[in-house]
């Protein structure tokens, strides 16, 4: 493998965390970490001056129709000087070698992703792994849909002003990016802690729900289909539904490397699916990262509180 172009490695983040050290351990001479904070008042705003080499405190402010994810990515895009660009996430375990495979992956096969899998933190969250594993994880692998938390590309791969003008006035940073990046994924996975309280995991679901809608309404009209009848099937015939969707959860848990007895909960689950379904369209508001946001429109947000 050739040696990698400078990179630009953006993780969006008020606090310093594991995250940080572990990934300024693996920048190469050329490369650089934009850890990318709101404002001063942040405590990440602190270390500045006090980082490793190649790390640098970038302050984006408050967002300003879109959400604070999109804003920080935003400034972070503006603020590299990288021709090769990865985005990165605080939440999950970064290995020694995590930087060099994307390189590796980006060489193979251009721009690429890693699959997250969310596990509960809470009993709600624990209740909705095994959908997420189904309707995220494999959604992400099957549809060459980037995550944010791990995705490698470079400049030339996409019109960025274009890409950066949606992403200025929408909710989903690694949504957007999907539309504008032909991305290819990688079967390698990042648990990520999900929730932390039923009240979070409600809030991640309308996130996440919205983020489908817009981006994917096909996918968003066929997860309402088939959320009904699993649901109805589950009721109508308990031990041909819950059995199947039982057999299904195992076999993607086993796919994804995931050793966890969640996935018995796939039966549940399914049962209160539609009702949360119906919760999260009837919402129109959320919360994320302490911000209260409306999503009005694909490409009209506006940010209600803090």
């Amino acid at each position: 493998m050739t040696d990698p172009p400078p990179t630009s490695v953006l993780l969006p983040t008020v606090r310093w965390t594991d995250a940080c050290e572990e990934v300024a351990a693996m920048l190469g001479a050329d490369d650089e970490l934009l850890v990318i904070a709101d404002d001063a008042d942040d405590p990440v705003a602190d270390r500045r001056g006090e980082t490793p080499a190649g790390v640098e405190i970038v302050l984006a402010g408050d967002p300003d129709g879109c959400s604070g994810k999109a804003n920080a990515i935003a400034a972070g895009m503006a603020a590299a000087e990288g021709d090769r660009i990865v985005w990165t996430d605080d939440d999950f375990r970064h290995p020694p070698d995590w930087l060099e495979r994307l390189h590796a992956d980006y060489g193979r096969q251009g721009p690429t992703t890693e699959l997250p899998v969310f596990v509960g933190r809470d009993p709600l969250g624990t209740l909705l792994e095994p959908a997420y594993l189904i309707g995220g994880t494999l959604a992400v692998a099957a549809g060459g849909i980037a995550w944010g938390g791990a995705v490698v590309f470079e400049r030339d791969d996409l019109d960025e002003a274009a890409f950066l003008a949606d992403l200025e006035r929408t909710v989903s940073d690694d949504g957007t990016l999907s539309e504008h990046l032909e991305v290819t994924p990688v079967k390698r996975t990042r648990v990520v802690p999900a929730g932390g309280s039923i009240r979070a995991s409600l809030e991640r679901l309308v996130r996440f729900l919205w983020i489908v809608r817009y981006h994917a309404p096909r996918a968003s009209a066929v997860n309402v289909v088939l959320a009904v009848a699993f649901a109805t099937l589950c009721l109508a015939v308990p031990l041909l539904g819950v059995g199947s969707v039982t057999v299904l959860s195992a076999i993607t848990y086993a796919w994804a490397g995931l050793r966890r007895p969640t996935f018995l909960l796939a039966g549940p689950a399914a049962i209160a699916m539609p009702a949360l379904m119906a919760y999260a369209f009837a919402r129109r508001t959320f919360t994320w990262g302490g911000r209260r946001y409306q999503w009005v429109r694909k490409h009209d947000v506006r940010v209600l509180s803090e």
